[in-house]
This record gives structure tokens, C-alpha cells and sequence, in this order.
């Protein structure tokens, strides 16, 4: 019931004419940005991060959802057209939607991306309305001592998962929570690592680091991998799905929509996991005289599942971000250090503080999901047309965008000198395979899990046990060892196994 009375709302808030327009321009930007191959969510909302300092909490929040919608959309045009996927989401789609579209079938195979991200969107959203309060209801329950093991267990997570390497991972993760120390420490008033700079003592502004390592860093990294080379586009043909398209497409969105959700609310569960699950779901279920499809001249159960799976396993990254606080992507952290730009705190209070802002939020994921169905196939001729912009042109406007953004925030120049030391340091942590956003999750939640672990402390007079005698932060930091230690002690006991 509170759920039904949030989303009305929620609706009578993002109906009016400007919220309309920023949902519109959000899946506008958002469906261009997911086509073009590299330029994902997260480096578009960072560059838009400064408005933040212009616009209205609620007019940025819905671009900046109708970005991260949009570019879920926008991905599975590059892969099935260019086969060359922009997001690590979009790559099982590939696998069959390229070879669809070699065999005359990139319409259906559009159609089906399409409309699969429409079902498993509004399934997604679904369960943000309605899983949201729940999980707020639960984490309004937690203390000092669960919260420091949440975000303990979030630290672990994001950097053991993300990047190839936990010891990669956790490196990022450090230098996040060294940038998360810098400044005036609120309880004692003493300058920490400030060296001396009246600029540090407010901290590092984590839009500066979100735009130098998401942007500035990307730039210069795809800058130093250009090796020129003509774009080759292949035809769409006819959009429309035929019946039995269209039959052979509707479970797979349904499981794809089921697989994907529970994965997005999970810390680091990630889009890849579900999207793959979903491939070899499809694989096995598909009817015995399409089988031969796969892998050959393409099945459109291979697209329609993966695809659904991409984009519900993306609303379901909202859930934990808008009740804990806790970002589990990389797209997720930048939209949580926008809120932060606001002085909001996302978390269990939110629904009750910011209830507007959040119901009109889910409300414009639905409507979101509706632009983008009815926007995202008729364009289709004009996002070909973005995928033939020139590399070197489209970074260069990205670096120049960068610099006059954050330049506007505060017309500093020590600024602009962080802005692109820090993006040199990521465009080499690109280049050396160590995942840029445990730097981000590290600098955002740092601060909040120093002032977490002081305050259990206090309550319980310096006894450090406090964190093993609660049964509910005990149990969180077993499961954030597991995380950490297992995938290693299961790798030792197999290749014991295999001897």
C-alpha cells in the first residue's frame, strides 16, 4: 500500500512538462551514448556531474536515470550491428545478435533488444517500488556495528569482483579511501594530507575524481589505443517481429527479467553473471528445430533473454543505492557522489526524508522505459549515424567538456591540476587492468564507514568486539571473508582435486 500511494505520488510529481523534458533528453543522451562503443553510463553521468551545482535535485536525477536506462538500450545496437559491445553487459548479446544481422536479421534482433529491455525495465522497476521499503523497513533495524560490516562487505565485494585481479581491486580501493582521508577530520578539527593547501581542507571534491578517472582517464586511454581503421555498420533491414518472433522472444524476456533483478540488488553481481546465465538458459530451453540456430546463423532467444537479463540486473543496482547507500557499480557510485553534490544521504531515512524525490524518481523509471521503447527503434537510422563519428573527434569534445565542467564548479586551477593528475593515474590504471571504481566506491564510503566504526566504538567504549558479539554484523563480516577467501580456497581444493 505505501508503495501504491509513493507512485502516485510519485506520478503527479514527474508528469509535469519538466520533468518530461528531462526524462526525455536523459533517454535521448543516454540511447547516443550506449551506442557508441566505450562510452558507457558511468562516463556520462560524470561528465554531466557539474549541473548538479545548477539544476534541481529531482530535474538531475531523472537525467541522470534516463541516461543510465538509455544506455542499456543503446548497447545492444553496437553489438548487434558493429559486434563490438560497449558495456561488459552487452557482450553475450553479441554472440547471437551480430551473427542475426550478417544473415540478414539485424530488424528482428533490434526489435527484440528493444522491446525485451522494455519488459525486463519495467520488471525492474517494479521491484524497486516495491522491494525499496522492505529493505528500508530491515536496514532501519541495523546499527553502527552491522552498518561498518555492510560497507566492510561492500569494499570487499566491488574490489574482489570488478577487474581481474582481488589484489588489483583492493589497491583501487586504497587509493579511493587515501582520497576519502584528505581534508579537515570533523571530530578532532585537524587538517589530514592536506599539505598545507587552503583547496584541501573541504576534501577532494569526488565529482572532480568521478569526471578526471571516468572520463579524462577514458579519453586518454582510448587516445593511446587508437590505431584508426574504418567503422563498418551492418544493414537493419525491416524492424518488425514477426509471431513467431515474437513468441520465441516473450519467456525469454520473462527469465531474463528474473535472473537479471536479483543479481543487480547484490553488491558486485554485476550484469555479466546473469547475462550468462541467461545465454546458456536459453540454450538449453529453446525449442529442438531452432537449436541449430545458436551459433550459427543466430537465435533470438540468445538476444532476448541476455538483453532482458542486462537491463533488469540494472534497475536492480538502484535498490541498494537508494536504501543503504551502498553503490554496487561503477554507474551507481557516480549517481551516489551526485546525491552527496546535493547534501543528501541516500540510505534507510531517505524514503522519509526525500520522499518526493525518490517516489518521483521510480515514477520517471517508468515513463523512462516508455520513451525508450517508442524513441529507440524509429531513430534507429540516426543512432547508425553516431556510430560513424569519428574516434579522435568525439574524446577530444570529451576532454574539452571535462575540463570546462569542472573548471565551473569552483574556478579553481588547483582543481584542474587534480583533475588531470588523477585522470593520467587512471588512464595507466586502464592500461595496467586496475578497475577505476573502487576508487570511487572507496571515497564515497570511507568517510562513512570511519564515521560508522567511531561511532560503535563509542557506544561501546573502545571494545572492538563489538563487532563479533552482534550476531547481525558478525554474520555480514562472515560472509564478507567468504567472499574475499573463498573463490581462492576453492580454487586450491580444485586443482587438489584435478592432481
Amino acid at each position: 500500500m505505501e508503495a501504491i500511494n509513493g507512485l502516485a505520488m510519485g506520478f503527479s510529481h514527474a508528469l509535469t512538462l519538466t520533468n518530461l523534458s528531462w526524462a526525455l533528453l536523459g533517454c535521448f543522451l543516454g540511447t547516443a551514448i550506449g551506442v557508441l562503443p566505450g562510452i558507457g553510463p558511468a562516463l556520462t553521468i560524470a561528465l554531466l556531474l557539474p549541473i548538479t551545482f545548477q539544476v534541481s535535485a529531482t530535474g538531475a536525477f531523472i537525467l541522470f536515470c534516463g541516461i543510465f536506462y538509455g544506455a542499456m538500450y543503446g548497447g545492444s545496437t553496437t553489438s548487434i550491428l558493429l559486434n563490438a559491445p560497449g558495456e561488459s553487459g552487452s557482450i553475450i548479446t553479441a554472440l547471437e545478435g551480430a551473427k542475426m544481422a550478417r544473415n540478414g536479421r539485424a530488424g528482428p534482433a533490434l526489435a527484440t533488444a528493444a522491446l525485451g529491455s522494455f519488459v525486463a525495465g519495467t520488471v525492474g522497476t517494479l521491484g524497486i517500488a516495491f522491494l525499496g521499503p522492505v529493505v528500508v523497513d530491515f536496514a532501519l533495524l541495523l546499527g553502527p556495528a552491522e552498518y561498518f560490516a555492510l560497507m566492510v562487505l561492500c569494499f570487499v565485494t566491488i574490489s574482489a569482483v570488478l577487474g581481474g585481479s582481488a589484489l588489483r581491486g583492493l589497491t583501487s580501493l586504497a587509493f579511493g579511501l587515501t582520497l576519502g582521508l584528505i581534508g579537515i577530520d570533523l571530530q578532532t578539527g585537524q587538517p589530514r594530507m592536506t599539505f598545507g593547501l587552503p583547496e584541501l581542507f573541504d576534501g577532494v571534491n569526488v565529482v572532480l575524481v568521478a569526471v578526471a578517472l571516468f572520463a579524462v582517464a577514458e579519453a586518454l586511454h582510448m587516445a593511446w589505443r587508437y590505431h584508426g581503421g574504418k567503422t563498418e555498420v551492418l544493414p537493419v533491414g525491416r524492424l518488425m517481429l514477426s509471431r513467431s518472433d515474437l513468441k520465441r522472444s516473450f519467456w525469454p524476456w520473462i527469465r531474463g527479467s528474473a535472473l537479471g533483478f536479483p543479481f543487480g540488488v547484490l553488491p558486485a553481481g554485476g550484469s555479466e553473471m546473469p547475462t550468462m546465465l541467461s545465454y546458456y538458459a536459453e540454450r538449453k530451453l529453446v525449442a529442438p528445430e531452432h537449436a541449430h540456430e545458436f551459433g550459427t546463423t543466430g537465435a533470438i532467444e540468445g538476444v532476448a533473454g541476455p538483453e532482458a537479463a542486462n537491463n533488469a540486473a540494472a534497475a536492480g543496482i538502484l535498490v541498494p543505492m537508494l536504501t543503504l547507500g551502498l553503490p554496487t557499480s561503477a554507474t551507481a557510485a557516480i549517481m551516489l557522489s551526485a546525491f552527496q553534490s546535493y547534501g543528501i544521504q541516500p540510505g534507510p531515512l531517505l524514503f522519509e526524508t526525500q520522499a518526493d524525490l525518490v517516489w518521483t524518481l521510480i515514477a520517471s523509471l517508468f515513463i523512462a522505459n516508455v520513451m525508450l521503447v517508442v524513441l529507440n527503434l524509429p531513430l534507429i537510422g540516426l543512432w547508425v549515424r553516431i556510430l560513424k563519428i569519428p574516434t579522435p573527434q568525439l574524446y577530444a569534445g570529451i576532454l574539452v567538456f571535462a575540463t570546462i565542467g569542472t573548471y565551473g564548479i569552483s574556478n579553481s586551477i588547483v582543481d584542474l591540476l587534480l583533475l588531470y593528475g588523477i585522470g593520467i593515474l587512471g588512464m595507466f590504471m586502464r592500461r595496467f587492468d586496475f578497475p577505476v571504481a573502487p576508487v570511487v566506491i572507496g571515497m564515497i564510503l570511507g568517510p562513512m564507514a570511519e564515521q560508522a566504526l567511531r561511532q560503535a566504538l563509542t557506544i561501546s567504549q573502545g571494545d572492538w568486539m563489538v563487532f563479533v558479539t552482534r550476531p547481525g554484523s558478525l554474520a555480514i563480516l562472515v560472509v564478507a571473508v567468504l567472499a574475499l577467501a573463498g573463490p581462492r580456497i576453492y580454487g586450491a581444493w580444485a586443482r587438489r582435486g584435478g592432481r
